[in-house]
């Protein structure tokens, strides 16, 4: 049981906004700007913090990089990431380390703002495999993951426990789920709270063996019999009133339901850790393992990378920084200050072994699915999102085949 700790990791899927990059070409390396010559340089580094303790982590890696490299870093704090980005690159003024999210990753990556390094960094294949997927593009590493986490089911445990469950009730598969939520839903408690985004539900849809695209994310794949069974699944507790999205129980997100004692259980990403511990320190909650479905486990990931703009006049001693910030020890004291899980594997294990408690969020292996990054695909699945707002009563398989349609239709365009 966990009452601790630390402020959020970036929200990682929790909206997708539409940006598209803008900049030089990966060829044009005849006039492509070089690191200053004489004396230290001075970087830029732009992030989207989720509260004081990432950005007090991130300036002290800054720092620590300054002592040992004798470059200057400033760290600067986006209001809204995208937008910024979207117009630094359009100005040709670009920072030189970012934060980039893997709903906007492709779109970035087309337009050639991104300098592509992950060649560059040591040992890369320790970065978790799935999380290097996502920050490809055409067969080629462009930026390495800063962190990740993976969906766990949340359980107050306060609640658990006046409702005469205990840790033998633990749901490992969909019915039990589905029995605790229906046990835990009364008065002004509902069972299961989550959002209604595919970054919550597309859970569902992997344990059922079902996902939007196939693994090069090249075919879509949402019109299927997998993913129908798993809204349909959905569906069926929406409809006895065992779980309701955020919205329905007057709450800006599944987080705030949860501290709010509204929520029994939700399912969240480490990110809910920081919430919990600086909005509602008092409730003792605790972290499993997704149920599994009809095809086993599964659980969504999210990352951001660190980019490094293909107009930066310092991105020698860039990719030295993002070297810096991704070494195993400075990853470990990300998680430390800020619950983020490191995207090192090996960093992974040791901070899990000292953190068992936050096992389900680092989850690994054939049973996690990162994000769709496919060029042009965030604005489908804002569509898609916006669709599964109206589940309780829609239906599913309309929804999945307008998905199938518009996803095709954008796969299209990229050819």
């Amino acid at each position: 049981m966990r009452t601790r700790r630390a402020l959020t990791a970036a929200a990682c899927g929790m909206a997708l906004l539409a940006a598209a990059g803008c900049g030089s070409s990966y060829d044009d390396e005849a006039d492509a700007p070089q690191d200053e010559g004489g004396g230290s340089q001075k970087l830029t580094v732009l992030i989207a913090t989720s509260g004081e303790a990432e950005t007090a982590a991130v300036q002290a890696a800054a720092d620590a990089y300054e002592a040992e490299s004798g470059n200057t870093v400033e760290v600067q704090v986006a209001q809204d990431m995208n937008q910024q980005l979207g117009q630094a690159f359009a100005g040709g003024e670009p920072p030189d380390v970012f934060y980039v999210d893997s709903s906007q990753f492709a779109n970035y990556a087309h337009g050639g703002s991104l300098y592509p390094y992950g060649d560059e960094i040591t040992d890369v294949d320790d970065f978790s495999p799935s999380l290097r997927q996502s920050f490809t593009y055409e067969d080629q590493l462009v930026c390495v993951p800063k962190d990740t986490s993976s969906l766990g089911l949340v359980v107050n445990t306060g609640l658990w426990q006046e409702a005469g469950l205990t840790e033998a009730d633990y749901p490992t598969t969909w019915d039990e789920l589905s029995a605790v939520a229906a046990q835990l839903t009364g008065g002004d408690v509902t069972g299961l709270v989550t959002s209604n985004e595919y970054q919550r539900l597309g859970a569902f849809m992997k344990q059922a063996g079902g996902w939007v695209t196939d693994e090069t994310q090249t075919e879509v794949t949402a019109a299927s019999p997998e993913n129908t069974e798993a809204l349909e699944f959905v569906q069926g507790m929406l409809a006895d009133g065992s779980m309701r999205f955020a919205a329905d129980v007057d709450a800006g997100w599944a987080g705030e339901a949860f501290g709010k004692g509204r929520a029994a259980m939700t399912i969240e990403g480490s990110w809910l850790a920081g919430a919990m511990e600086l909005d509602f320190p008092d409730i003792a909650y605790t972290v499993l393992p997704l149920p599994e479905g009809p095809a086993g486990p599964g659980t969504l990931a999210f990352t951001n990378c660190w980019g490094v703009a293909q107009d930066s006049a310092h991105r020698e001693s860039a990719v030295e920084l993002v070297e810096f910030l991704t070494q195993g020890e400075q990853q470990i004291a990300m998680g430390e200050a800020f619950g983020a899980i490191p995207s090192r594997q090996s960093a992974a294990a040791e901070y899990l072994a000292a953190h068992p408690e936050d096992e389900a969020w680092g989850a690994s292996g054939e049973g996690v699915q990162g994000p769709v990054t496919a060029r042009g695909f965030d604005r489908v699945l804002a569509q898609f999102n916006t669709d599964l707002e109206s589940l309780r009563t829609g239906d599913p398989e309309a929804i999945l085949s307008d998905l199938q349609r518009y996803g095709e239709a954008a796969l299209e365009e990229n050819q």
